[in-house]
């Protein structure tokens, strides 16, 4: 593995029957870096992130993080090694209250059972680490609110919140401001700023003005494939991208 580097993909491939979704993919993130990956819809995008996070096995390949193969590896094996993940979809325990589901990932992570009176200290020991994530995600006003209670784009940062509570060192955020207006957007893109400072973050997202905000590089994938990797200005001005997913105008908004 190269110096710098946190998580290697090497020929990677995710075969379903004929289908091929992720097909050869030979990648490496810089450790620190914000690398966004994006792509037409059916690229392979959210499969390279299923087998990244192990819900799913490759067909071929490996994936070496920290220099460790995590090929195939459970997704609660690979969560304690330090990657952590968010989904397309809202993920959150919505009959829980904002605090409860944070202080639940934070239980998980210390590895405590709701044996109450056993472990009263940690219990309590937790619940002062859940406040500050609630107050870095904006949510610290709402910790008594059920999770279903909340606006789709407090939602979203709930999800966001519960995506860093295990403290992860590599964060896989998939498509984090989908479904958002723009004002929402805008602020989910200073809430990632925020919360992924000094971490590694892999992004896939469709809105470009998310990708040029926070991305250091951006790869492109397209029939499974990776098309290119570079930073943004040099994927504004490649023009099999401009063609491909920008777009004439190089900065449109993707479906």
């Amino acid at each position: 593995m190269e110096d710098g580097t946190i998580l290697e993909m090497r020929d990677l491939s995710k075969h379903f029957g004929s289908l091929m979704a992720v097909n050869g993919v030979s990648l490496s993130i810089g450790k620190g870096k914000r690398h966004a990956i994006i792509g037409p819809n059916g690229a392979g995008k959210t499969t390279l992130f299923n087998l990244l996070s192990g819900r799913f096995k490759p067909t071929q390949g490996r994936i070496l993080f920290r220099g460790k193969d995590i090929t195939g590896m459970a997704p609660y094996r690979i969560s304690r090694l330090g990657i952590a993940r968010s989904f397309q979809i809202i993920n959150v325990f919505p009959q829980l209250s904002v605090f409860e589901n944070v202080h639940t990932v934070l239980m998980s992570k210390h590895r405590i059972r709701y044996h109450f009176l056993k472990n009263l200290k940690k219990w309590k020991n937790v619940a002062e680490e859940t406040l500050p994530i609630l107050e870095q995600i904006g949510l610290l006003d709402k910790k008594d609110v059920p999770a279903g209670f909340l606006s789709y784009g407090e939602q979203r940062a709930l999800e966001v919140g519960l995506t860093i509570a295990s403290d992860p060192e590599l964060i896989l955020l998939d498509e984090p401001t989908a479904g958002m207006s723009m004002d929402e957007t805008r602020q989910a893109i200073r809430l990632i700023d925020k919360v992924t400072q000094g971490k590694t973050l892999v992004i896939i997202e469709h809105d470009m003005e998310v990708i040029f905000s926070l991305a250091d590089l951006i790869t492109v994938m397209q029939y499974g494939k990776v098309v290119t990797t570079g930073s943004s200005e040099e994927i504004r001005k490649d023009q099999r991208v401009r063609e491909a997913y920008l777009g004439d105008s190089g900065n449109a908004r993707s479906s």
